[in-house]
């Protein structure tokens, strides 16, 4: 019971953003360093509080224009889950909507208020990092989330710029996957699925070998079939 008078106990409620790009090739996100307590000097994921005159998005927004500096920079945003275990914050009862950010050549980020550092990590160097809160579980969550929806969405397309080869396309399946993938098995699937891509039947810029065609994201938003982890 709350001693406020209220019947309702008093719980604060924050976002938290799992914010994913690719970095040399490397499925990365970025992490920022707090500069106070809790875990003054742990790395954590960027978020914050909501306030009172915000809905989730807009406290999502804020953050990702706060502490990611990437202001109206086009992403791709989406609910991931929410976490209310009592003990997941040491200042008091804490719900925290993380969410998922994707988003391709994202820029450096800025420190933000009550921030030491802040800066983009490869997913797989975070063995042997500590980071605040339950944020190893909430990234975990999302970094699935985003493996899995590679499968049977176009989300993939999201890491890449608006014109792209589909060797291109194919190291995204790699980076995020984790795994090689057979080149010409990916290209007659990702080329036959409709609305997965639109050949702009124009070619990249010669690199040596022979000019690779250039597409763009076509109009679907499911693959059908899917494109596996497993194979096929």
């Amino acid at each position: 019971m709350s001693t406020s008078g209220s019947p309702f106990p008093r719980a604060g409620v924050a976002v938290d953003l799992v914010i994913l790009t690719l970095r040399e090739h490397k499925l990365s996100v970025l992490l920022i360093q707090r500069d106070d307590e809790p875990y003054s000097g742990a790395w954590a994921l960027p978020g914050g509080f909501m306030s009172k005159r915000e809905d989730l998005t807009e406290a999502a927004d804020r953050v990702l224009a706060d502490e990611a500096s990437l202001g109206d920079r086009a992403v791709h945003v989406e609910q991931v889950r929410t976490y209310g275990a009592t003990d997941r914050d040491p200042r008091g009862r804490v719900v925290s909507v993380a969410f998922m950010a994707l988003g391709a050549d994202l820029p450096e980020p800025r420190r933000g208020e009550g921030v030491a550092d802040a800066r983009w990590w490869a997913v797989e160097d975070l063995t042997e990092v500590t980071l605040a809160f339950d944020h190893p579980v909430l990234l975990a969550d999302a970094v699935e989330r985003a493996r899995a929806k590679l499968e049977y969405t176009t989300l993939a397309v999201t890491f890449l710029p608006e014109e792209f080869t589909i060797s291109q396309l194919r190291g995204v399946y790699e980076s995020v996957w984790g795994r090689p993938l057979d080149a010409g098995n990916f290209h007659r699937k990702a080329t036959r699925t409709e609305g997965f891509v639109v050949d702009l039947e124009t070619h990249a810029a010669p690199t040596g070998g022979r000019p690779a065609r250039l597409y763009r994201a076509g109009d679907g938003t499911r693959l059908n079939p899917p494109l596996l982890r497993a194979g096929d």
